[in-house]
């Protein structure tokens, strides 16, 4: 029976060698590359000010573990791959991590699982005058949804002459009890339905929400909240709204329309719309049935729905033909016909909102939906911690990789090839060394990448 004391470990031997395994060397991390991301966080200064969204009502006398280290713990975890607060308790006695999290002395360990989920559940009344002694750290929702703005609003030199900003919502499987949970016949289980607002690659917005109501639900809220911060730093700024049918609503077409916020939303199709391109659809079908290819007409035409729009409103048509069939689309939009005709309206304009389905997929890549604990507050709190990790991955991306081979890649990708190297961590008095293997096959690229972020 093997000892648990053991330390010398002999293997089969290689020819005249023998092979053996101890553990008895430097401390070793499997994230030597992590140091780029403090240094992308040193650029945009983003760990100090997520701080200042909580309020840590904890007796510092006894405070063991900083705000600051427990929520840099958290976030360079997610972004470093680990999604689990589980896995913290192998992870808190590594020395790298713990210079991440900005902890002086880095032979010390971090917070455990248990002070992280403290955090993470603790309830909307907790604070100082609280009964409940372990839930001390509370936060401010309008703070973290400001600060996702800011940072997006600081990344631009130059004052932008035009904004989209995307809407979409995805499902978050759920496999518990937690509050808010309801089934969703679309998507065929219990789920959240977050809604996610984008501009390009930067996150405006992640709301958790419950999955028993209409997709839109609670865009209007978000887009005026965001639209006024863009608006007070930028005010001549063109902002554009995009999104699929799920947000054609007349409660949000009206509050752009009265607010001069432009928008392109996809309309779902009916018989008086595909009446309205019966002989474009005839076209298209007969220079299909020609080519054997497939064919599209575009129209377009003032549309005023029976009784839920307050408006006549220009719509521009898809008339498409498949091998498959016909393949009607419709857009509603704002926008005038002078300076957006109807076919690149359509396909470079609408059809670019693509793009946003690979930033949601990011988020899953950052974990965005693991949702396991109790409350939708909590869940909402998880979702924020992806939200900025995500936020510091694109910044490493945006500051450090542009101008590269990488500069276009999803945050997976970044990860596996800039950030998961074994590196030997040691440790003096004077400094911090990490030493990487010469065998590192992206050597180049981390240089470039150290050298735009030293700048």
């Amino acid at each position: 029976m093997t000892e648990c004391t053991q330390e010398c470990f002999e293997f089969a031997p290689a020819f005249s060698r023998r092979v053996v395994g101890q553990f008895d060397g430097e401390w070793m991390t499997s994230d030597g590359g992590g140091v780029l991301l403090r240094q992308t966080d040193r650029k945009i200064n983003l760990l100090k000010r997520l701080v200042g969204c909580f309020s840590d009502h904890r007796d510092p006398e006894r405070v063991e573990h900083r705000l600051i280290e427990i929520l840099a713990q958290r976030i360079y975890g997610l972004a470093l791959g680990y999604e689990d607060l589980n896995d913290h308790e192998q992870l808190r006695h590594d020395p790298l991590l713990a210079l991440l999290a900005g902890k002086r002395e880095v032979e010390e360990p971090l917070a455990g699982k248990s002070t992280l989920n403290r955090m993470e559940r603790v309830p909307a009344e907790a604070g100082a005058a609280a009964e409940d002694r372990y839930h001390k750290i509370t936060y401010s929702t309008e703070k973290l949804d400001a600060l996702l703005v800011d940072v997006f609003l600081e990344s631009h030199r130059q004052i932008p002459d035009q904004i989209v900003l995307d809407l979409d919502v995805t499902d978050t499987p759920l496999h518990g009890e937690q509050e808010a949970r309801f089934f969703h016949g679309y998507y065929g289980h219990y789920c959240y339905l977050p809604l996610y607002i984008f501009c390009g690659e930067h996150l405006l917005c992640a709301r958790q929400r419950a999955s028993n109501q209409d997709a839109s639900a609670g865009s209007l809220e978000e887009v005026e909240r965001i639209v006024h911060r863009i608006r007070r730093r930028w005010p001549k700024v063109q902002i554009i709204l995009r999104a699929d049918s799920g947000f054609c609503r007349e409660e949000l077409m009206a509050w752009c329309e009265a607010h001069h916020v432009d928008y392109v939303f996809g309309l779902a199709r009916n018989e008086r719309l595909e009446e309205e391109i019966c002989e474009a659809l005839a076209e298209a079908k007969t220079q299909h049935e020609s080519s054997g290819r497939p064919a599209r007409r575009f129209r377009e035409f003032p549309y005023r729905t029976r009784h839920s729009w307050s408006r006549s409103r220009r719509v521009v048509a898809k008339a498409e033909h498949l091998p498959k069939g016909s393949n009607p689309r419709f857009v509603v939009t704002s926008l005038p016909a002078e300076a957006y005709a109807a076919q690149s309206l359509y396909e470079q304009l609408y059809c670019a909102r693509g793009e946003m389905e690979n930033r949601i997929k990011e988020q899953l890549g950052l974990f965005a939906d693991r949702m396991s604990t109790e409350s939708l507050r909590s869940n909402q709190l998880r979702l924020y911690f992806s939200s900025f990790a995500y936020v510091l991955m694109h910044a490493f991306r945006r500051l450090g990789l542009a101008g590269t081979e990488m500069a276009r890649v999803q945050v997976g990708t970044i990860r596996l090839r800039l950030f998961k190297i074994a590196a030997e961590v040691r440790i003096s008095v004077r400094r911090i060394l990490l030493r990487y293997a010469r065998a590192y096959p992206w050597k180049p690229l981390f240089a470039s990448a150290w050298s735009a972020l030293r700048c």
